[in-house]
C-alpha cells in the first residue's frame, strides 16, 4: 500500500466487498418499558438482495449498488463502475471470494489504473466494509417494520450512499507520514 501512495498520491484506496439483504429482520437486543414487550413482526420470506459495496478508505465515503448476485460477472460490472466513478488510479482492498478472480483478474491485469491487494484467509475483521455493513444492519435492517421488501431494499441503498463512514484503516496500515498524503 506505501509503494501506491507514494506512486500515486491522489489515487483512491477502496475496501470492497458484498453482503446479502434479506427481507426477514434480523432481530437483537432492544431497549422497552418494563412490562412491555416490544414487537417485532417478521417476515416469513426469504427474499434477499446482494449489495456490492465499495468504502473510499482516505474520505470515509461509500459506493453502494444492489445486485441480483454476487458472481464474477456482477463484480467486473461493479468494477467497471468504480472506474467510471474514479478517473485516478485505484487500489482495491478485497477478500478471496472465489468471484474475485477469474474475470476479475482478468480485468485488473488490462487495466492499469486498477491494482488489488487481497486480505489474508479467514480475516473477515481486516476489510473495513464488513464494519459498515455491521453498522448499516444496525441502523436499518435490525428489527425494522418495512412492509415492503424494495422500500428497506431503498432505504438501506440511500443509507450506505449518504453516510460517511469514518475508519482507521490508513492510520493503522501505513506508515506514519503518509496518511496525509
Amino acid at each position: 500500500m506505501t509503494d501506491f501512495l507514494q506512486d500515486h498520491p491522489h489515487g483512491v484506496i477502496l475496501a470492497l466487498d458484498e453482503m446479502s439483504l434479506y427481507f426477514q429482520a434480523t432481530l437483537t437486543r432492544v431497549w422497552s418499558l418494563i412490562g412491555q414487550t416490544p414487537i417485532i413482526a417478521v417476515s416469513p420470506s426469504r427474499d434477499h438482495v446482494h449489495f456490492y459495496g465499495a468504502l473510499n478508505l482516505r474520505d470515509g465515503r461509500e459506493i453502494a449498488l444492489p445486485a441480483t448476485e454476487a458472481t464474477s460477472e456482477m463484480t467486473v460490472n461493479f468494477l467497471m463502475i468504480l472506474l467510471m466513478l474514479y478517473p485516478q488510479p485505484i487500489l482495491l482492498l478485497m477478500d478471496r471470494a472465489p468471484w474475485h478472480f477469474g474475470e476479475v483478474r482478468e480485468l485488473v491485469d488490462r487495466t492499469d489504473r486498477l491494482q488489488v491487494i487481497y486480505f489474508p484467509p479467514a480475516c473477515p475483521d481486516l476489510n473495513p466494509q464488513e464494519h459498515v455493513w455491521e453498522r448499516a444492519r444496525a441502523t436499518i435492517s435490525h428489527n425494522h417494520p418495512y412492509r415492503q421488501f424494495q422500500t428497506l431494499i431503498d432505504d438501506f441503498e440511500t443509507y450506505l450512499n449518504e453516510t460517511v463512514f469514518s475508519t482507521d484503516f490508513m492510520e493503522t496500515f501505513t506508515p506514519l507520514g503518509l496518511e496525509g498524503i
